[in-house]
């Protein structure tokens, strides 16, 4: 297999407003998927989609090889969920949750549970709805790894957590990764938690993707150039042209994607000259990303 998620132009409008439009996502085995995107963008929908949990009004949805919804039971047999919001019984102590979830899957590793107990520093005779945020997500995640599945659909889940329990959380997640070789889809918009852990990253605007690019490439590729003596229209570039500000009387500032360093021989034939390169970390190659997107795209391109 060798996508775990594969969505081929899918639709979805659920009123007259937003609408997933076109979507099609790829998602490696193995890999750490990022799911990036504002609040709102479509990422709770599309997660959503995948799990059966919505129809699409066309398109086509393949997990783990087997096609969404018309498999659903037999996919979700494979697959840990986690979402954005606590869904679990308030009424149930920890250990009684473990219970319950151990006995709709066959799969389900009790000595894997039990050391994520330690691990998370959890109480089994308390009440979930007696526990923390940080304590219930810590829960959430201990049920969906102790499942042993495939795939790990993860919708926000250290939104609003504090870094000791979001590092507890990730390291959890990557180590489950490197031990099963199962492949996470995690939703956010924390740019710089996605940077940390994902090798493959996506990014929503509006229901529509954006990109879908593995995260070095996209980290690489991004950069911000002084550029001295362009002319005011400029023809198809090498590079995707994010962003093209003044910046001093002779110099402008040049915002691209996709760049390598071979394409500094582009400025010579424009009558320009490449001053300098400048790095940018994820978050600044995002929010160029989607300022690009929202303006109609660059303005020229291969």
């Amino acid at each position: 297999m060798t996508n775990v998620i594969e969505i081929d132009r899918l639709h979805y409008r659920p009123g007259k407003g937003f609408a997933l439009s076109d979507l099609s996502i790829h998602v490696p085995a193995g890999a750490i998927y990022g799911f990036l995107g504002p609040n709102g963008s479509g990422k709770t929908t599309t997660i959503r989609l995948v799990l059966g949990l919505l129809r699409p009004q066309s398109g086509r949805i393949t997990v783990l090889g087997d096609q969404m919804p018309a498999d659903a039971p037999k996919i979700l047999a494979r697959v840990g969920y986690v979402p954005e919001q606590p869904h679990l019984d308030p009424t149930l102590t920890v250990a009684e949750l473990l219970r319950f979830q151990a006995a709709f899957y066959p799969t389900w590793d009790g000595a894997r549970a039990a050391q994520l107990l330690r691990q998370f520093d959890l109480d089994c005779e308390r009440l979930f709805g007696r526990l923390s945020k940080g304590q219930k997500a810590k829960v959430m995640i201990l049920l969906a790894l102790a499942q042993q599945g495939d795939l790990l659909v993860l919708d926000e889940p250290t939104d609003g957590l504090d870094p000791v329990v979001r590092r507890d959380i990730l390291a959890a997640l990557i180590e489950y990764v490197s031990q099963r070789g199962a492949a996470i889809f995690i939703s956010s918009h924390l740019v710089h938690e996605i940077e940390r852990i994902c090798d493959w990253i996506a990014v929503m605007d509006d229901g529509r993707l954006v990109t879908e690019v593995p995260m070095e490439q996209l980290k690489n590729g991004t950069k911000r150039l002084r550029v001295a003596g362009a002319p005011a229209t400029l023809g198809p570039t090498p590079f995707a042209l994010f962003a093209r500000e003044p910046d001093t009387a002779a110099a402008e500032t040049w915002v691209v994607g996709e760049w390598k360093p071979e394409m500094a021989g582009y400025f010579p034939g424009i009558g320009a000259a490449l001053q300098e390169v400048i790095d940018l970390d994820l978050e600044d190659g995002f929010v160029e990303l989607l300022r690009s997107f929202r303006a109609g795209g660059s303005e020229g391109s291969a």
